[in-house]
């Protein structure tokens, strides 16, 4: 089974899709991970975000294995990520890895901005996870804070504005809900509420393809 979970930043898709892995016993992939870790490649070979070359090669060497995710969960890499995912040689040098795990038994559950439109139209689930830009900014302030990060409320709304601004507006693979996709508005939803919620969603697909 494939479960792809799109949305914007900071909507609750990461932390559904986590749930819905170990719920279900498949496999996760953030894949905004995966761009989070070119920008930070790209950074540390001295070359600038904007150096579409350095980022593609950064994207073909980029091995699953050796990505740390605590490194790369900083707020400036996430704004770094949304640069270099606008590059479509750098989506198109990611597209054989997202899909190659995609088909890893017995499942897998994706979370992205494409993932349902692009890397795995035919999935067997999809969601489109949003909430108000309001209400994700603050999640994003407390997770920084949690983290000890330093944080500022109207700063990272404005970000996340930015963000949105950028993946809708891309030529490429842009953030937009596949046309079969369910929405999830998780803005007034508790964590568990909107895992409920999802896995409902999940289920009924389920039972739909179970009788077809």
């Amino acid at each position: 089974m494939i479960i792809a979970i799109d949305g914007p930043a900071a909507s609750g898709k990461g932390t559904l899709a986590k749930r819905l892995a170990a719920h279900y016993g498949l496999g996760h992939l953030d894949s905004g991970l995966l761009y989070r870790a070119v920008a930070h490649a790209v950074k540390a070979s001295g070359a600038a975000l904007a150096d579409v070359a350095a980022a593609t090669a950064a994207a073909r060497r980029l091995d699953l294995a050796s990505m740390n995710e605590l490194d790369l969960r900083g707020r400036a890499w996430g704004e770094a990520a949304s640069v270099v995912a606008a590059f479509p040689q750098v989506r198109e040098a990611l597209l054989g890895l997202q899909r190659e795990f995609a088909t890893r038994a017995p499942g897998a559950v994706i979370d992205g901005r494409d993932i349902g439109t692009v890397i795995c139209p035919t999935a067997d689930a999809k969601l489109f996870v949003t909430a108000a830009p309001r209400v994700r900014a603050e999640r994003r302030y407390r997770e920084l804070l949690g983290r000890g990060e330093a944080a500022e409320l109207d700063a990272i709304l404005k970000d996340i504005l930015a963000r949105d601004a950028r993946d809708m507006g891309r030529a490429v693979s842009p953030l937009v809900a596949a046309s079969d996709a369910v929405l999830l508005d998780t803005s007034d939803l508790s964590p568990d509420a909107a895992f409920e919620a999802a896995r409902d969603i999940v289920e009924t697909k389920r039972l739909k393809l179970a009788t077809t």
